[in-house]
């Protein structure tokens, strides 16, 4: 069941749709659906995807990631003042850059992007190998992004893997 929470002036969802900063950091207000933010926010990375891969070549697609990793930043900071919490749950721009410059990076295809997010997914919740600590001690901005690229490069370890496991088993 999806859940809306009810908005009123001092909520959080109020303020995520009130301030245009933290209206995009919260993914054009997908971080305000629960359950699971992070992941309404990284499915977003899909569609953004597929119509810049339309325009841009690999190289510029990958650039545009970096660029909006940067924005992502101060984003990721005013929001956090705005909703009073560093790493709130509703911030997902974190999300979306990271699986955006993964969907950039790996094999185009409706399995491999599939795959890639359901391994992004479990290493974005779970935090494991060292994303936990990014986690935990990098704040501000920087480390909300941080741990969610961290997630990103241990997809595309696991992807990078995957993608030579089936090039030997002739699967391309």
């Amino acid at each position: 069941m999806i859940i809306f929470i009810k908005i009123n002036m001092f909520s959080v969802d109020y303020r995520i749709f009130k301030n245009p900063y933290v209206f995009i950091a919260c993914g054009f207000g997908l971080g305000a659906i629960r359950p699971a933010p992070g992941t309404w926010g990284t499915l977003l990375a899909f569609p953004i995807h597929y119509g810049l891969v339309l325009v841009l070549s690999t190289q510029q697609l990958i650039g545009v990631w970096v660029v909006i990793f940067l924005m992502g930043i101060k984003l990721c900071e005013l929001a956090g003042k705005s909703l009073g919490q560093s790493d709130h749950s509703a911030v997902v721009i974190d999300e979306i850059v990271a699986f955006g410059l993964i969907l950039a990076i790996i094999p185009s295809g409706l399995y491999w992007h599939a795959l890639a997010f359901i391994v992004f997914r479990l290493f974005d919740i779970f935090k494991p190998l060292g994303i936990d600590y990014l986690d935990k001690n990098l704040k501000g901005g920087f480390g909300v992004m941080l741990d969610d690229i961290a997630a990103g490069v241990y997809t595309l370890g696991v992807m990078q893997i995957l993608v030579v496991f089936a090039a030997m088993l002739g699967m391309e």
